[in-house]
């Protein structure tokens, strides 16, 4: 029988008032006592119900449900939010997934309001939409590198916060989660993508510039933390020093939210006996 969690991931790791980043053990595994072997078995069971519970999302929104789930992956490079897709969403049936990666934005989006184009990713009814970073780049880069004054960016906390809660309203459930490593293992895994050929596609020459500023990340990332974790969308900090304790504690955070929507399966729209009869009826 797979372990169990002493402490569930939604108690473990919710973000509270006086929650210090800074003093963050970032190896640890909070609410997981087991190890990682276990770990892999009881990630294996979550998935199996996560998949199940996907499903019925994704039936109930082809079915004019207006469920959704978005999961918003926030964190340092090299924290293992590629990580998280792979081994979590990819338990999961893919047409029911709609994930997108926020980057630099383009000459247009650069023109449009910040959260437009956060916006026209929104996932559909039924699925399970999956930020690859967020519209918290936009509190968090820009902030540190300065690419906008205080006056810009200060506003934006409150701006997101309207902006969840009428996402909220609309019938999607929003799980945030900081991945946070340590400089030491940012470190160690940048050194192994230098080292290893079929690692260096993952590299940027940019990803040492931005670490050289962690003080004014760590900062940053406070401030998101204290501002935005809110009842409707709160934060969950997730240690991410070790991948198998963060991958465990996605896939459980995603299973509890899919669990807690209570769907059924659609009811049929046709009548079932009637159809029976017909598809018995063919020669065929």
């Amino acid at each position: 029988m797979a372990k169990s969690w002493s402490t569930p991931p939604r108690e473990a790791l919710r973000v509270t008032p006086g929650y210090r980043l800074a003093d963050a053990d970032l190896a640890a595994t909070p609410g997981w006592e087991h190890g990682a072997s276990a770990a892999d078995k009881r990630l294996a069971v979550d998935g199996r119900h996560l998949s199940e519970e996907q499903e019925r999302l994704f039936a109930d929104g082809r079915s004019g449900g207006t469920r959704s789930v978005l999961l918003v992956l926030q964190g340092m490079d090299t924290a293992g939010k590629g990580g998280i897709v792979r081994h979590v969403l990819g338990m999961v049936d893919p047409q029911g997934v709609q994930l997108h990666s926020f980057g630099v934005p383009t000459q247009k989006e650069r023109s449009q309001h910040y959260l437009q184009r956060i916006r026209e990713a929104l996932p559909s009814p039924g699925r399970i939409g999956v930020f690859d970073r967020s519209h918290y780049e936009d509190v968090l880069v820009v902030r540190v590198n300065e690419l906008v004054p205080p006056e810009v960016w200060e506003p934006r906390f409150d701006e997101i916060n309207a902006f969840e809660r009428e996402v909220v309203e609309a019938g999607t459930v929003i799980v945030k989660v900081a991945l946070l490593v340590s400089p030491a293992e940012q470190r160690a895994r940048l050194r192994e993508r230098l080292e290893r050929p079929d690692k260096y596609w993952k590299f940027n020459p940019g990803d040492i510039d931005e670490r050289a500023k962690w003080p004014s990340y760590l900062e940053a990332y406070q401030a998101v933390l204290d501002r935005t974790s809110t009842d409707h969308a709160p934060w969950y900090a997730v240690p991410a020093d070790n991948k198998w304790y963060a991958r465990l504690a996605v896939g459980r955070l995603l299973r509890d939210t899919l669990e807690d929507l209570h769907l059924e399966w659609p009811a049929a729209d046709f009548d079932v006996e009637a159809q029976k009869a017909r598809l018995d009826a063919q020669p065929l």
